[in-house]
């Protein structure tokens, strides 16, 4: 509990609003979670060291009414600004937001040079159990919760969307009713990852990217789609990494920033995650692992999936 708190206040006290106050309550909850290996996650493993995370809750009008909500999931970095600004765009179209903080209750600061801290699939349990928290909440909507991440955390936001992992890790009678990736890492294959839940998927991503690459995002949304699911693909030409974080106005590069922009996966067995062009077990020593990405701000593709994101959560989970 105290690492909850202290999680809270760290994101308090280093967001201040981006644009005119959208929501009328702001409610802090603890999340009981537990931090696992991917190894762990891909076989089933739920026996992970428990650890109790926290996110902030916003609620943007008074009554009694049950609202739609929508899970916020950072990436490497962190909860930064451009969250917050997430976060006061949805409260304006009557969204409620729930910004989850992965890494303060674990210690974490961030997992730019050392990407080891916590494995990205391990962000998906903290979503799941997050959606837990709130689909008991007398204010939100059950059937009407959406998930969105950034980079590391939009792993969790795509990859929930996998039955495979929400029958093993989700709560009991609850489901996300919208994915949301941002710059989605999409390079790694896991067994049955076409075989999503039917909810809608939707991914945006920079062209220029030189973190993550797009590549792998094609490829996989053409997979899905071949299985029936509802998903698109919105490329940004020029965008990189991180393009809707205002605060960048310059290009920002990360000298020991890891990246995986050159290395494709596949899950093997046992829960082993594999080079494709090698077969050999992947790890952060990998010769394919680079560093130097950078990140950079690009307003056009900014406003374009603000407005692309507002209009999808309208007809999905608004109304």
């Amino acid at each position: 509990m105290k690492n909850a708190l202290v999680s809270a206040l760290l994101f308090i006290v280093g967001c201040a609003p981006a644009m005119a106050q959208t929501f009328i309550r702001m409610e802090v909850h603890p999340v009981e979670t537990m931090t696992l290996k991917t190894q762990q996650v891909l076989t089933g493993d739920s026996n992970g060291t428990p650890v109790v995370i926290a996110g902030q809750l916003r609620i943007p009008k008074p009554g009694t009414d049950k609202l739609p909500a929508v899970i916020l999931v950072h990436g490497s970095g962190g909860i930064s600004a451009s969250h917050n600004r997430w976060a006061d765009e949805l409260n304006s179209i009557g969204l409620a937001v729930f910004v989850l903080d992965s890494f303060a209750g674990r210690g974490i600061v961030n997992t730019i040079n050392d990407q080891s801290q916590l494995d990205s699939l391990a962000m998906m349990i903290d979503a799941y159990r997050a959606l837990g928290v709130l689909a008991k909440h007398p204010r939100i909507d059950p059937a009407r919760i959406a998930v969105m991440g950034f980079s590391k955390g939009a792993v969790t936001a795509v990859y929930s969307s996998n039955e495979r992992f929400r029958k093993i890790y989700a709560p009991a009678n609850v489901v996300f009713a919208a994915h949301i990736g941002l710059y989605t890492p999409c390079n790694v294959s896991y067994r049955d990852d076409d075989k999503v839940t039917g909810k809608p998927i939707r991914l945006f991503h920079g062209i220029a990217d030189d973190y993550v690459s797009i590549a792998p995002c094609r490829a996989y949304t053409e997979r899905l789609k071949k299985g029936g699911a509802d998903v698109s693909l919105a490329e940004y030409a020029g965008a990189y990494h991180a393009y809707d974080n205002f605060v960048l106005a310059k290009p920002v590069k990360f000298p020991q920033g890891q990246t995986t922009r050159n290395c494709l996966l596949k899950e093997g067995d046992n829960g082993e995650v594999l080079n494709v062009k090698t077969n050999q077990p992947f790890n952060l020593k990998d010769p394919c692992l680079e560093l130097g990405p950078q990140v950079a701000y690009n307003a056009n593709a900014y406003q374009a999936t603000l407005s692309e994101v507002k209009e999808f959560l309208s007809k999905t989970i608004a109304n």
